[in-house]
């Protein structure tokens, strides 16, 4: 089970922990508790609460027009859920978020969380900042999806987790996740991570990856 310390969330950057304490104490008008396998929020629900993900990891997914299963990331606490949409003129969830483990969820109605913001500088600034974060997130995303390749769209996700320093990284994501990461079928990514590790670009043990041929990668 995944715990973490409110001072770990990016909303709470640089506040003492006293701060925060108030504001949580002063603001969180419910504290919800999922378990493995729970939808924490489902696609489409309107969004009227900022969504605190205090415990927990939940996994966010989205299905696509064609009827397609598309995993967009790993949420894990201390962190909100879907904050760039809450004061969008179509503020509705984009995605269903799934606890992976038991998760704990405070949420703090979007008019007390505006109030704050315009009272906190760091707390509005660290917002922006997050919501930015999100936004370089999911252009990535996008670019990864836009890619035809299975093999191009996996050496991409392979280079962002590795440097050339650090050329190995432990896969979180089981296969069958990671296929619905890609949005593709798991055989097709089994097959191509077996040409990979033939063609001895990677090496993969348990769920510890390791890049053999950094060039090749980039390459792909």
């Amino acid at each position: 089970m995944h715990r973490a310390n409110l001072s770990d969330c990016p909303l709470f950057l640089g506040m003492d922990t006293e701060t925060v304490q108030d504001f949580i104490a002063g603001s969180v008008s419910e504290i919800k508790t999922f378990h493995k396998g729970e939808h924490v929020v489902r696609q489409g629900d309107p969004i009227t609460f900022l969504h605190l993900l205090v415990e927990g990891i939940v996994r966010t997914e989205m299905i696509t027009a064609e009827g397609n299963l598309v995993e967009i990331e790993f949420i894990e606490a201390v962190r909100p859920l879907a904050p760039a949409f809450i004061f969008s003129d179509r503020h509705k969830f984009p995605v269903d978020a799934i606890a992976m483990d038991k998760s704990v969820v405070y949420t703090i109605p979007k008019s007390v969380f505006l109030k704050e913001m315009m009272v906190n500088e760091t707390l509005l600034r660290n917002f922006l900042r997050l919501n930015s974060n999100m936004t370089v997130f999911l252009s990535g995303k996008v670019q990864m999806l836009s890619i035809k390749s299975l093999r191009a769209k996996l050496s991409l996700y392979i280079l962002e987790n590795t440097t050339p320093n650090q050329n190995s990284f432990v896969l979180k994501r089981t296969q069958t996740q990671l296929a619905e990461y890609f949005g593709v079928q798991r055989p097709s990514l089994a097959r191509t991570i077996g040409e990979m590790i033939s063609d001895g670009v990677i090496s993969l043990y348990k769920k510890e990856l390791t890049v053999l041929n950094r060039k090749k990668l980039e390459h792909y």
